[in-house]
């Protein structure tokens, strides 16, 4: 029975796919893709711009694989549908970008379709994409073009059935996709609008940021207050929400030092961030960071912000055992009273990393080891190390509530079910 349900509801997909196709096809695109390539002769400085904007979009990080060559693509990520290749973006004729005008890649941006009009999957990001705009856009093409070509075919994505379909990609994108540019929001300054352009708009920060639903689409009820990373097991933490990693009592200095440097007097970056901050945020302008500081202040400090994130839960009772294991891989680094070191180990006292409701960070650090970015503004950070084939489960959970409920800190208990569970999911 539970086989003919999914049977049908497949089917029902597709035929809905098929009419919504039809009609994703048969709109007209807002762009001309008849249009001349554009780059021909772009000159120096249009292509500096474009390598600039590359990098506040991060692009080279998911169109470089693992030992590959830069932007030719080929880096699977994995989705709850299946694993999506990126696609090579060098200038090559037969497997790149080489062939394609301003206006084909400005639709790709845009509207989320390839050179060929086929719907692209949203792990590009083009949901946030399509607010760049056309200058930005064509600034960033004439830099791909300016790469050396990369004979390097696109590798077909591995997705399940009905999600391989352009169909069932077609009832997504009229369920959850409309184009459109930023609008500047006249009420605000030109720092506060250039921002949240590069919040909302290049930088993607709502991928991660923005808890998604079974279909994986973003949560636009609840833009930028956290969610769980699909398939990474990483939580990124509330922007509007002081409980989690909001900044709105932050000074803008030290929101601009933990995205330029990886480190700030109020927080260091770990996990995916770590990531975002060593290939995209550290070479951006101390002007744009400090939009970007201005942005995410206000967004913080916003009224609707406050509950954003519910309590902990039921505060963690410390045991000997968890003291005893703190004492003996912990204190080192971070002090008999979780008060750390400063510019070295961070404080775990009143840490509000430490006392978030979601505890799967903390997990993902005690097993896998916590690293800041190596930048030039910390060009050696400090780092702890993974603990996964030193603690048990029971230990980790041990320790970790003995953390999350000792020095005035009030959240809730880690269990050793939750340290196995996401023991479980390494490498997946």
């Amino acid at each position: 029975m539970k086989k003919i349900i999914k049977l049908v509801l497949a089917v029902s997909l597709v035929v809905a796919g098929l009419a919504a196709l039809v009609w994703t096809l048969n709109v007209r695109d807002e762009v001309d893709v008849k249009a001349p390539m554009a780059t021909a002769g772009a000159s120096d400085s249009l292509i500096a711009r474009g390598a600039y904007l590359a990098r506040a979009g991060n692009c080279m990080t998911c169109h470089t694989a693992r030992g590959g060559q830069s932007y030719a693509g080929g880096r699977g990520i994995a989705t709850p549908f299946g694993t999506v290749f990126t696609s090579n973006l060098t200038p090559d004729d037969k497997t790149g970008i080489g062939t394609w005008s301003s206006a084909h890649f400005w639709r790709a941006m845009h509207n989320g379709r390839s050179k060929s009009g086929r719907l692209l999957y949203p792990a590009f990001p083009y949901p946030s994409y399509t607010q760049v705009t056309r200058e930005d856009s064509d600034a960033i093409f004439a830099y791909l073009n300016s790469l050396p070509a990369v004979a390097q075919p696109n590798r077909p994505h591995e997705l399940r059935f009905p999600y391989q379909s352009q169909a069932a990609l077609a009832v997504w994108r009229a369920l959850y996709f409309k184009p459109g540019v930023y609008e500047p929001d006249t009420r605000r300054s030109a720092d506060w609008n250039r921002g949240a352009y590069l919040v909302k708009g290049l930088g993607h920060c709502s991928a991660c940021h923005t808890a998604r639903n079974v279909m994986g689409a973003s949560d636009e009820g609840v833009d930028l207050a956290g969610g769980l990373i699909p398939m990474q097991n990483w939580y990124a933490p509330s922007l509007a929400s002081s409980r989690e990693a909001g900044v709105g009592e932050w000074d803008r200095e030290h929101i601009v030092s933990l995205l330029k440097n990886g480190v700030s007097p109020r927080a260091s970056a770990t996990g995916p961030m770590a990531e975002v901050v060593l290939h995209s945020t550290q070479y951006l302008s101390d002007d744009d960071l400090g939009a970007m500081a201005l942005f995410l202040k206000e967004l913080a400090a916003a009224p609707s912000a406050s509950g954003t994130a519910p309590a902990s839960g039921t505060p963690a009772i410390p045991g000997a055992r968890g003291a005893k294991l703190y004492e003996l891989h912990c204190a080192q680094c971070h002090g008999d009273k979780g008060q750390g070191v400063p510019r070295a180990y961070p404080a775990l006292a009143g840490n509000r990393a430490v006392t978030m409701t979601s505890g799967v960070n903390l997990v993902q650090i005690v097993l896998n080891g916590g690293y800041a970015p190596a930048t030039a503004g910390n060009p050696r950070p400090f780092g702890m190390p993974p603990f996964v084939l030193v603690l048990g489960d029971s230990e980790i959970a041990a320790v970790l509530t003995h953390i999350r409920g000792s020095w005035g800190n009030q959240a809730s208990e880690i269990t050793p079910i939750e340290v196995n569970r996401m023991r479980a999911n390494q490498g997946r």
